[in-house]
């Protein structure tokens, strides 16, 4: 059973982008530090912030010409902000010169809430896993993202990380660890295999609980890792498993579910039911009303499981 604690991954990021101790790391924010949370690098280390204002495009320049100098920049705004207002920058000035920038989306998805569509990015997986050379990391606990800020630190490449405003459940122990570019597999269950990722998957764990009281056993598999992603999970869980599912805080056209769809086609083709915004802008309300409404929360997941095993 997943812990009753809740920590927002945008305050985890700020923790561990804190703790780090390279001193080639620079942070870069766009006048969000309190909402990204990269304030707690600030304090501890002022010399090496930089607070460019409201000018997000130019904080991607700046980035990359750090980067040409061998310092490691650690960039951060909302995930609106960070992916769409920047996206040619991020293309033309870090993804195609392959520079060491990480690129820190804070407030995706849905779960943004009250700030309403404009704010609610959905498109952002989508957009960084189409570039070459990026990698794309969407964590789902407090553990998870402290361990994966110190990873991507210490690889050399470009790496789009999607953090969430919602609190969400504390899913890990302190002692497990990741590997960027391996999926988590959580349950031995062979009736349904359940990929997701981000605010997701404790969705998906509760989900996992209830059906079990049900009779019903199913896997959740942590895809933390959406580029490169875990080719070998996918179809291992194909091969042992019933009916695949997806579930995600983003729209399901080019995101975890379109990334897992491309896999199944060329190595083990299979049906994939695909949970998540279904090519629609996001609205304002309470985060917990928007995954309902979505169908991307616990409930949901229980019932269209239920409904597509027993057809």
């Amino acid at each position: 059973m997943i812990e009753e604690k809740k920590i927002a991954t945008r305050e985890s990021f700020g923790k561990a982008l804190s703790e780090l101790k390279d001193e080639n790391i620079v942070v870069l924010d766009a006048d969000l530090d309190s909402s990204t949370k990269t304030d707690l690098f600030k304090e501890k280390h002022p010399e090496r912030f930089i607070e460019v204002g409201i000018a997000e495009a130019d904080m991607i320049g700046t980035a990359a010409g750090l980067a040409t100098c061998k310092k490691i920049p650690f960039v951060s705004t909302f995930a609106a902000f960070a992916t769409g207002r920047c996206y040619d920058q991020i293309r033309t000035s870090i993804a195609y010169p392959n520079l060491n920038v990480k690129i820190c989306g804070t407030h995706a998805g849905i779960t943004v809430g009250e700030d309403g569509a404009t704010h609610q990015m959905l498109e952002d997986i989508n957009l960084m896993r189409g570039l070459p050379n990026m990698t794309v990391i969407s964590t789902s606990d407090d553990v998870q993202t402290k361990k994966m800020v110190k990873e991507i630190a210490k690889m050399n490449g470009p790496v789009y990380l999607r953090l969430s405003r919602l609190k969400t459940s504390v899913i890990y122990e302190d002692d497990v660890d990741f590997e960027i570019g391996k999926a988590v597999q959580i349950g031995e269950g062979i009736d349904a295999t359940v990929f997701a990722t981000g605010v997701t998957v404790a969705e998906s764990l509760k989900a996992q609980e209830e059906l079990l009281k049900q009779g019903i056993d199913i896997r959740v598999v942590d895809v933390h890792t959406i580029k490169p992603i875990d080719r070998e999970m996918i179809i291992k869980c194909a091969k042992e498993t019933g009916i695949l599912f997806s579930v995600e805080d983003h729209n399901i056209i080019g995101g975890l579910g379109t990334a897992i769809s491309e896999v199944l086609i060329e190595e083990h083709p299979k049906k994939l039911i695909r949970l998540g915004i279904d090519d629609k802008f996001g609205m304002s309300g309470r985060a917990e009303d928007l995954m309902n409404h979505f169908g991307i929360n616990s409930k949901n997941i229980v019932e269209i499981i239920k409904e597509k095993l027993h057809k």
